[in-house]
């Protein structure tokens, strides 16, 4: 006997805060809020967007939910599969590259035991490459949610593995 899956909803506050950011947009320019509901539908999923998180962003902002998975399949920022704890988005772009972003994804490889798309099997880290950051004077860089580490080597890359492990958040 199969068992139904549960259907995606954003909370009560999600859905308040959602509403307010769809009146930011002038009348019939809704589809604006796209974007940021995406970001708060990732969040309310644990970090990723399941297609019943998206379809209740196309249902909420009454568009196709193809206009959803679009734009949710084309920027890196969003996850379209669970992820771990940690998200190492490690920047690919020219000048980290020339920097070491490729021996650096290497190394988070071959230290996790996973490669890029992966999630370790205890949840803790996904492996991404991502585009320009941004931080192209202080290549090669990751960025592990909100934050930025520069200058990477084995040593800081380490540091930031053990930080991360040892973290009760």
């Amino acid at each position: 006997m199969e068992t139904a899956k549960a259907k995606f909803q954003f909370s009560e506050d999600a859905l308040n805060l959602s509403k307010k950011i769809i009146k930011r947009y002038p009348e019939g320019r809704h589809k604006s809020a796209l974007l940021p509901l995406l970001h708060i539908a990732q969040a309310e999923n644990k970090g990723w967007l399941s297609v019943e998180a998206m379809d209740c962003v196309a249902s909420i902002l009454n568009i196709q939910p193809i206009e959803v998975y679009e734009v949710a399949s084309f920027y890196t920022m969003y996850n379209l599969k669970p992820v771990g704890k940690y998200v190492l988005e490690v920047c690919r772009t020219g000048p980290c590259c020339l920097n070491g972003a490729e021996d650096v994804i290497d190394y988070l490889q071959n230290k996790l035991g996973i490669k890029v798309g992966e999630t370790t099997s205890d949840g803790m880290f996904t492996i991404k490459t991502v585009e320009c950051l941004a931080s192209c004077g202080t290549a090669p860089m990751m960025q592990v949610g909100m934050h930025y580490h520069e200058n990477l080597d084995k040593e800081k890359i380490d540091g930031l593995l053990s930080e991360f492990s040892n973290s009760k958040n």
